[in-house]
């Protein structure tokens, strides 16, 4: 098979290549093909993966290409995991927000929706050439806002389009080791969309096994989730939320502490990866020794506002391997050989949550198979996470129609409806900012 992956000089490439070493079944990629704009970044990460494949004689082959209908062409699966405008961009959408006293953040609150705006007419784009150019091929998003952007480009590919992400797996693999359980047997209840989800269950052997925890105010406390929300908070949800609504639900202790860090997280990756393309470009250097290194770095430091503002301390040995590499291969393992297994991954919602349309992309356990991923039945959310799912996804349509018909008015309301931007002339202002920072959002009018 031959997997094409886009923003293939993107620092966690290796990921993905890393986890395709160890499948050895028939009907496993055989070829890999590495696309990305810019140059330097392919031939530092080809360096990587080379380094890689160096004790795997039969690893897959991997070439290089910027051009974009060439990398696309005979593709059976396509990984997409762009980043339009760079580490720059994203530094600078974090400036402009905080300046404003709001969330930055790549995926949630203002510097989401300027990330959005940024990434929707590139995705959409990709997703017609991909129509064209592969339409056999399955396209997996990881490309942020992962909800986002899938939904985007499920309107020009339908299902064949499937968003991933790390956070729900890693969620349900330390609930499951808090309770003594093996992740492998264990099946996680979650629902909501990409960043913006819960566990309400977590089944092991046909029993719920997460009201166990939530009575436990210790152990409740011994896991990240429950240093980060605070086993008091947790157990009156009555579910754990994924640590991406720490932005809300402690959203002006966050703002203050990304107010008040050295650096925000865009422009610390920006130049830490600065320093990573240039070491592993010179012949002299380890190239995968240098990604190691920074990907250590890169890991301990995951979310360190949050923990430092909620006293959770250092992120736990084991979550420190990543994980949305191992979804994206099981994924194309179930989908190639018809091997029917249960992710949680973000796909149309048709029917699943009643108090959204079929085409919106939630994110849910879903059962894969040769046909694709198929969304579970549910029970409905309480009503504060419906609240909050709809509002959220109202936004994301204001999104999706301003990258559309290029309306600048259209992503002022965007801006302006997002629960944590708390006033529209302060939605007015960020349009203005992220207006004059990014040449990309040149086509809103």
């Amino acid at each position: 098979m031959r997997l094409t992956i886009l923003g293939g000089g993107g620092f966690r490439v290796p990921l993905v290549y890393g986890a395709l070493l160890t499948d050895r079944a028939a009907g496993r990629v055989t070829e890999v093909v590495l696309h990305d704009l810019d140059a330097g970044r392919l031939h530092a990460v080809s360096r990587v993966l080379a380094e890689q494949a160096a004790e795997s004689p039969d690893a897959p082959r991997v070439s290089t290409t910027t051009d974009l209908d060439e990398a696309l062409r005979g593709a059976d699966f396509v990984f997409s995991a762009i980043r339009v405008g760079g580490l720059d961009g994203r530094a600078d959408d974090e400036r402009v927000a905080l300046a404003e006293g709001v969330l930055g953040q790549e995926t949630v609150g203002a510097g989401g929706i300027a990330y959005g705006l940024r990434t929707v007419p590139v995705a959409t784009d990709i997703a017609r050439r991909v129509a064209r150019l592969a339409p056999d091929a399955w396209v997996i998003n990881f490309t942020n806002p992962a909800g986002l952007v899938t939904e985007a480009m499920s309107r020009h590919l339908g299902d064949r389009v499937i968003g991933i992400c790390d956070s729900p797996v890693g969620l349900g693999r330390r609930i499951a080791r808090v309770l003594g359980a093996d992740p492998k047997d264990a099946f996680v209840d979650y629902v909501g969309l990409n960043h913006l989800g819960w566990v309400r269950g977590l089944r092991v052997a046909g029993r719920d096994e997460l009201p166990r925890l939530l009575a436990d105010p210790a152990l409740l406390g011994s896991f990240e989730e429950g240093r980060l929300f605070g086993p008091d908070w947790l157990s009156s949800l009555g579910a754990i939320p994924n640590e991406y609504l720490h932005y809300y639900y402690f959203n002006r202790e966050t703002v203050r502490a990304y107010q008040e860090a050295e650096a925000t997280r865009g422009a610390f990756l920006r130049d830490q990866q600065a320093r990573f393309y240039a070491e592993a470009g010179r012949p002299d250097v380890s190239a995968l020794g240098a990604w190691d290194r920074t990907r250590a770095e890169r890991e301990a430091t995951y979310m360190a506002e949050n923990r430092e503002t909620a006293g959770a301390g250092e992120r736990e040995e084991e979550d420190l391997s990543g994980g949305y590499e191992k979804v994206a291969l099981a994924l194309m393992r179930a989908i190639a050989r018809d091997a029917r297994t249960t992710l949680i991954l973000n796909v149309r919602n048709q029917g699943t949550l009643p108090n959204l349309d079929a085409d919106a992309v939630i994110e849910v356990p879903c059962l894969v198979d040769a046909n694709g991923a198929h969304p579970l039945a549910t029970a409905p959310l309480p009503d504060h996470a419906t609240g909050l799912v709809s509002s959220v996804k109202a936004v994301e349509r204001e999104v999706l129609a301003a990258a559309e018909s290029g309306s600048r008015a259209t992503a002022l309301k965007a801006f302006a409806l997002h629960p944590l931007v708390d006033s529209v002339n302060v939605a007015r202002r960020l349009t203005d900012g992220y207006l004059a920072v990014h040449p990309g959002l040149a086509y809103l009018k």
